[in-house]
Order: structure tokens, then C-alpha cells, then sequence
């Protein structure tokens, strides 16, 4: 990983999308900077199609396709992607998603609940669609990263596609990504075809398809909490973690157009 620093005016000149994700990216102790909100209405303001890629799920990205400077936002690690199209919020499922009613789901649930103390459902279960959210370390008591590791091998067990981020064990039926809806997403919507166009940033293990994607990637300084359970680490890295780090970033890119 470089520093961001090093990011240059050539790659730079032909970023048209800029993709990030959200907790521990563009967030910092849960929070979004003021910093971070409003690098997010500079990379708008200077003609950037600008999306969230998250494993947040359907309710919120709701409310972020129709309130935030963004043209789009792909959640519940690439089950969906919502954006608005004048002034009508607009809706797109992955085929292969599959309603986290489904029972191999409810028995995960159940596995991690009685094997993993101090697991719990994340809180924002009741906004989700598609998949199963165990939160480690969103609230208290925060668990360690081998407690999401094994969190992760349980669903893996039971034959479910997992990922860690830095907070939740997202869990879902259906073989879908965030890369794989990322692409779609731009490619139908903006006639997107050429990965150098974009940079992503990312912070944690379930980013690691986009790092290993895009030539211009950039983790957050956090980034190197979790080498050991990356094999593609980011292009580039910031000197400071969550929205500090984002800001940095768009800045370096900002001042290199």
C-alpha cells in the first residue's frame, strides 16, 4: 500500500466514479464528520457520479438515495441498489437474492446466538431485505476479531455466503457481491466500462473484491488492522482512519483535478 499522497494527476484525470463504503470509512466511532459529509458534496459539486457501497440494509439506503449528494448507493453487500431518477426513487434487486426469511438463515440465528456469547442480531436487522447482520462490534460489548471469524465459519458451516466488516458478520442465501452489483449498477445506469475510472475506499475484510478490482483503491489507515485476513490489500492508504482518512483522500484527488 502507498500513501495517498502518491496518487498521481494522470490516474487521477480519469476518476469519473467515486465508490466508498460507509461504517469506519467515511464514518468515525460510528458517527459521519462533518468533514467527511462534505467531501462527499465536493466530490458532487465537481461532476463525480458518486456512490456508497455498503452492507447496510434496504431502509437505510432509502433514506440515503433520496437525502444524501450521492447518485446511487448499493447495500446489503450488492443485494440491491437504490438511486433516484427525477425526483422517483428507483429500485434494483439482484436476482439471485434470496429473502432472509429463509430457514438456513433462522438456523444460523440460532447457531450463533447459543454458541457465541455476547453475539446478538445487529439493530438494524428490521430494516433489512435479503440478508443476516450479526453485530461484534457496532455496539457494546465489542468483540474481538476472532469472535467474528468464528461467527463467520458458523454461517459458512450451514452453507451461507458471510463477510466481516468492521462491525457486523453479514450473512445472506444467494451468491451476489458488492463488486458484481457495483458493476452492474454503473454500467446500465452511466455506461460505465473501464475500472480505471473509479476509485474506491474501503476500511475492512468485506471490501477486499473491490480492493482487488480497482487499480485506484485506498483504505483508511484502519485498513492495516485487518492485513492478516486480506490477501488484496488497497493500492493506497491514508495516514488517518475512518471519516479523517476519507477526507484526506478526496482531497488528494480533489486537488490533483
Amino acid at each position: 500500500m502507498r500513501p495517498i499522497g502518491e496518487l498521481s494527476a494522470k490516474d487521477a484525470s480519469r476518476i469519473r466514479y467515486v465508490l466508498f463504503d460507509i461504517d469506519d470509512t467515511i464514518t468515525t466511532e460510528g458517527k459521519l464528520t462533518a468533514d467527511a459529509y462534505q467531501s462527499i458534496w465536493d466530490l458532487s459539486d465537481a461532476g463525480l457520479k458518486v456512490v456508497p457501497i455498503t452492507g447496510r440494509p434496504a431502509g437505510w439506503c432509502d433514506l440515503i438515495a433520496r437525502q444524501w449528494p450521492v447518485d446511487g448507493v448499493v447495500g446489503e453487500n450488492g443485494a440491491l441498489a437504490y438511486w433516484e431518477e427525477k425526483g422517483v426513487l428507483k429500485r434494483f434487486y439482484h436476482p439471485n437474492a434470496v429473502k432472509n426469511t429463509h430457514p438456513i438463515l433462522s438456523k444460523i440465528k440460532d447457531r450463533v446466538l447459543s454458541e457465541v456469547p455476547e453475539a446478538r442480531v445487529a439493530q438494524d436487522q428490521f430494516a433489512r431485505l435479503f440478508d443476516l447482520a450479526i453485530d461484534f462490534a457496532e455496539e457494546e460489548p465489542k468483540l474481538s476479531l476472532n469472535v467474528a471469524e468464528r461467527i463467520k465459519e458458523i454461517c459458512i458451516e450451514e452453507g451461507a455466503i458471510a463477510k466481516v466488516s468492521s462491525i457486523h458478520v453479514n450473512t445472506w442465501m444467494g451468491v451476489y457481491s458488492k463488486l458484481e452489483m457495483s458493476g452492474h449498477f454503473l454500467a446500465v445506469r452511466f455506461g460505465y466500462d473501464d475500472p480505471a475510472t473509479v476509485i474506491f475506499f474501503g476500511d475492512s475484510p468485506n471490501d477486499e473484491p473491490m480492493f482487488a478490482y480497482f487499480p485506484l483503491s485506498v483504505g483508511v489507515a484502519s485498513i492495516a488492522d485487518y492485513r492478516h485476513l486480506i490477501d488484496h490489500l488497497p493500492a493506497f492508504i491514508t495516514k488517518k482512519s475512518g471519516g479523517a482518512g476519507f477526507h484526506e483522500g478526496v482531497d488528494r484527488l480533489l486537488s490533483l483535478r
